[in-house]
């Protein structure tokens, strides 16, 4: 069974991304994990079966996490990674006014540990009164538990102290710093409200409007951190990094769900 589909001009517009189908398998590789999802997906539905992914994909995002977090101490005390961090606070000080600091403080209120639940789930509610369905509650809330339960591990194994209160900006976090927790979250969440209100939209120029946004939001994110003396760069690129192969795992998940959904498609 082939999971290439042919152009149809009946396809519902919320299975697009531009003119890109989400339920398109192109490799081989996407075939049999289709293929397999459609299976499960028989036995037990749609549903379960996303919950299963999720859950199994979670669980290798964590484990994924705490080995990288182990290369990074590895790699840290051999070769001195952690050079880039004392440049780039040495920059985002030389960024500082009153105005620039007043700023990156309320980004971290905003995609804080109380902000991006909040954000999180307001974002999941339109979304799901937008589709009349509840995977986008689904889909939102695994982001975040996901990501909160990786910044966890990594931090419990790092231990990372943050970077020294006279190089920081009130008021002062005790968490230790890797990864960083605000840019983890936010690349997750946001990137899967941004994927999930693409398909939810026909026109092609507010798919990329959004899209972008997240993007550019969660580097902003990332970057107000180190701004604000609150993480070291290297927190920040892991948080991004991280956080983009757990949006991809979020994203593969959903467009398994969609493929299961459509009978050409289920076994």
């Amino acid at each position: 069974m082939t999971h290439v589909r042919e152009p149809d001009t009946n396809d519902r517009f919320d299975r697009k991304i531009g003119s890109r189908d989400v339920r398109e398998w192109r490799t081989r590789a996407g075939q049999r994990l289709a293929d397999r999802h459609g299976r499960l997906a028989s036995r037990v539905g749609a549903r379960p079966a996303l919950a299963a992914t999720l859950a199994v994909g979670g669980g290798i995002a964590v484990a994924a996490t705490v080995g990288a977090s182990w290369i990074y101490d590895g790699v840290t005390s051999r070769n001195g990674i952690e050079s880039l961090d004392g440049p780039a606070l040495a920059l985002a000080k030389k960024l500082r006014s009153p105005a620039v600091d007043a700023s990156a403080a309320g980004i971290a209120r905003l995609f804080g540990p109380v902000g991006m639940p909040v954000l999180g789930l307001a974002m999941a509610g339109a979304l799901a009164a937008r589709s009349r369905e509840l995977t986008p509650v689904v889909v939102v809330t695994a982001a975040g538990v996901g990501s909160l339960a990786m910044t966890l591990a990594g931090k419990n194994i790092i231990d990372r102290n943050r970077p020294h209160r006279r190089d920081a900006i009130a008021p002062f976090e005790k968490s230790p710093s890797f990864p960083s927790g605000h840019t983890l979250n936010a690349t997750t969440v946001l990137g899967a409200g941004a994927y999930l209100f693409a398909l939810y939209e026909e026109r092609n120029a507010p798919q990329t409007v959004v899209i972008a946004t997240a993007a550019a939001t969660a580097v902003t994110v990332g970057l107000s951190r180190v701004l604000l003396g609150a993480h070291w760069f290297t927190d920040v690129a892991v948080g991004w990094t991280t956080g983009a192969g757990w949006l991809s795992v979020l994203i593969t998940s959903h467009r398994l769900f969609l493929t299961a959904q459509d009978p050409a498609h289920t076994r």
